[in-house]
């Protein structure tokens, strides 16, 4: 029984880590779409919704940035789109 919760307090201690790491890089990458959008004519707001919407819909182990990776997923794009009310 102790070596179950030990095990269990290890997995979850483990997961609550990886998600400290996957949100600093989801920053990263958030804050990095929204500098290449910033003369897109948009809101500061309309663009960190956009950018966290695509960012939302990428696997957690893509290596493209968030505008490369837009070019590439049109259906996505106009989700976050009407998501982030881009006009």
């Amino acid at each position: 029984m102790r070596k179950i919760v030990i095990t269990l307090v290890l997995m979850v201690s483990f997961m609550v880590s990886s998600q400290v790491f996957a949100g600093s890089d989801d920053t990263a990458w958030v804050n990095q779409c929204v500098k290449d959008n910033k003369r897109e004519g948009q809101t500061t707001a309309t663009v960190k919704i956009y950018c966290e919407c695509m960012n939302g819909k990428m696997s957690d182990d893509e290596t493209k940035s968030i505008t490369q990776w837009e070019k590439s997923h049109p259906k996505e794009m106009a989700e976050c789109d009407e998501r982030a009310g881009w006009k």
